[in-house]
């Protein structure tokens, strides 16, 4: 589908989600405690920076204007989750485990064709999305080509059997 606007490089990636949060050290709680990011620096009891892998943050998180708020509301415009890549399926596994441990519900689970993910709210009710991509030559395609994803029943059970 073309605008006429240049698209972006193929590089070009989402690099950080900064999220306005009630309660700083319940969001650290699971976003470092549960899903595993390493906080990378914190702005006292006011903001953190959370990161996989070393990098400089892949979540911020604030109570700049937010500290003891409410949960957004479910039917109102704004961020709808943040989606989490993991490198591998036993990756997506080890941290669903964590999720289920942790005794966090979650609110679906889909094989998409092209990925396989799992969604949850965090402490704030933000919508969450851990996900693994499958490699570009498992996409399913229709007939001329195309991408034709789907959503249908990603079986939990199989997929924490990739647990040691």
């Amino acid at each position: 589908m073309s605008t006429g606007t240049p698209p972006l490089p193929a590089g070009t990636r989402i690099g950080h989600v900064h999220l306005k949060v009630s309660d700083l050290e319940r969001a650290i709680g699971f976003y470092s405690g549960v899903l595993g990011f390493e906080v990378t620096q914190r702005l006292g009891n006011s903001a953190a920076f959370l990161s996989a892998g070393g990098y400089h943050h892949h979540i911020g998180l604030n109570t700049w204007q937010s500290r003891g708020g409410p949960a957004p509301a479910t039917n109102a415009t704004g961020l709808y989750h943040t989606a989490i890549l993991l490198p591998d399926r036993k990756s997506l596994a080890a941290v669903l485990h964590r999720v289920l441990e942790a005794g966090i519900a979650l609110e679906g689970a889909a094989d998409h064709g092209v990925s396989e993910a799992i969604y949850l709210r965090d402490p704030d009710g933000n919508g969450v999305e851990l996900y693994r991509d499958r490699a570009e030559a498992e996409w399913p395609r229709a007939a001329d080509g195309s991408l034709a994803m789907g959503t249908e029943a990603l079986d939990l059970q199989a997929l924490l059997a990739q647990v040691e």
